[in-house]
């Protein structure tokens, strides 16, 4: 059995793998848990009771964070004429049209969010096989098509991220920095939770959210009791 590191043991036990705790107290030991010596991202996992094969349990959609992730987005957006002007003053890293998409297709990719105009999706849905596969091509259904660029620019650098079901029903999510104060990640995990809430399939049955866990980097898995964020009424 391999030896486990001494800093990484020291980690583990600040945290009692049998409790489910208190978004509060697990984002606590998070940063009770920390010994990297860089500033480790945090990051959710919620496991749902949805089979995301049928299209009418995809659980998909997009936040604004209350406290940001503490990450520097570069932000790539499409769009001509107008829409240009305004992705550039709200402060989008790359703007352009089909010079863009052309770059792109050649192998350009030092960006981390794609919006589009409307009016370019008919030349950004070419680009389908490069930015598919990365999580990067825009949609309506979180808000990366849009006439109103500068607001979508605004909130991907404010801290807007983009969540989507997984094959095995688990949700997986950047919530901040270990550097947080804990606050800030109990918040901006309960604002993640709750728009998952909110979004549960009128198909889905039995408990919706299965289980919940927030973890560093490096650090352990910290169990979060789902009780705090469903109703009486379902199952346990």
């Amino acid at each position: 059995m391999p030896k486990v590191p001494k800093n990484r043991a020291k980690a583990e036990s600040v945290v009692d793998r049998s409790r489910k705790y208190t978004t509060n107290e697990a984002c606590a030991l998070v940063k009770q848990a920390k010994y990297a010596k860089f500033d480790e991202t945090v990051d959710l996992a919620v496991r749902l009771g949805v089979n995301p094969k049928h299209a009418d349990q995809m659980v998909r959609g997009a936040i604004v964070l209350p406290h940001g992730t503490g990450q520097a987005v570069r932000v790539l957006v499409f769009a001509k004429g107008e829409k240009e002007r305004e992705a550039k003053e709200a402060g989008a890293d790359f703007v352009g049209s089909d010079d863009m998409v052309a770059k792109v297709s050649e192998g350009f990719m030092d960006f981390d969010r794609v919006i589009a105009t409307p009016d370019m999706m008919g030349a950004v849905g070419k680009l389908g096989r490069i930015l598919g596969p990365r999580g990067l091509m825009p949609n309506p259904k979180v808000g990366t098509v849009t006439f109103d660029v500068g607001n979508a620019v605004r909130e991907a650098k404010g801290g807007k991220i983009e969540y989507r079901v997984e094959k095995a029903g688990i949700v997986h999510a950047r919530i901040g920095k270990v550097s947080f104060e804990e606050l800030a990640l109990a918040e901006n995990a309960a604002a993640l939770i709750n728009a998952l809430v909110r979004q549960k399939p009128s198909t889905a049955k039995g408990t919706y959210l299965r289980s919940i866990s927030v973890s560093s980097t490096m650090g352990p898995g910290i169990k979060i009791d789902p009780a705090q964020y469903i109703g009486r009424t379902e199952e346990a």
